[in-house]
C-alpha cells in the first residue's frame, strides 16, 4: 500500500500525504511546499509516507 501511496504523492504530492495522515499540519506544509515548488511537495510527501 505504501508503494501505491508513493506513486500518487509523485504525481500530486498533498493527496499522497492526505491519504497517509489525514488533515494535519504536515498536509497544509505540503500544500506550501508543494505551491513553492513541486520537487519540495514531492521530497515532502514521500518523507511523510515512509516516515510513519
Amino acid at each position: 500500500m505504501d508503494l501505491l501511496r508513493i506513486l500518487i504523492a509523485i504525481l500530486l504530492p498533498p493527496l499522497g500525504v492526505f491519504l497517509q495522515v489525514g488533515i494535519g499540519k504536515h498536509f497544509w506544509i505540503n500544500i506550501i511546499l508543494t505551491l513553492l515548488g513541486y520537487i519540495p511537495g514531492i521530497v515532502h510527501a514521500v518523507w511523510v509516507i515512509a516516515k510513519k
